[in-house]
């Protein structure tokens, strides 16, 4: 990959104390003067980014002024979920823009999914060596 970065697989204890490697990556969220430093969890799997309730409202998002404009699946398919645009960096990147499910729970994690995650980003997952790397998708 050119101009990739790298990121080691990061531990995290399931609930049942045992350690998992996980492809965890620092990301910084911004939206108009607010911006948090959060670790966010790449999934292959999941069809749209999502973003835990305290995140969005750190970030200065207004729950009530959003319409309801999709339902999450699987273990958040029962919380409602908002669309919320913020700019993101990513590593060494330039900031890019990238939209979320915002879900009015905080029993999840941040999640870069599918839509738009993957749509500006190439990944790939050297899980047997312990990292993945990222690279900002070309406009050619």
């Amino acid at each position: 990959m050119n101009d990739s970065q790298r990121f080691p697989f990061l531990e995290i204890k399931n609930k049942a104390g045992r350690s998992l490697l996980r492809p965890l990556m620092p990301i910084i969220l911004h939206a108009d003067d607010e911006a948090i430093s959060a670790t966010a969890l790449l999934d292959t799997g999941a069809d749209v980014n999502v973003m835990p309730y305290s995140m969005g409202i750190a970030l200065g998002g207004r729950w009530d002024d959003l319409p309801v404009v999709f339902g999450l699946s699987g273990n958040l398919s029962q919380q409602p979920a908002r669309g919320l645009v913020v700019s993101a960096k990513v590593g060494k990147f330039s900031q890019v823009r990238l939209a979320f499910a915002w879900s009015h729970s905080d029993e999840i994690r941040l999640l870069l999914g599918q839509m738009n995650f993957f749509l500006l980003f190439n990944v790939c997952f050297y899980g047997s060596e312990g990292f993945f790397e990222v690279n900002l998708k070309s406009d050619s």
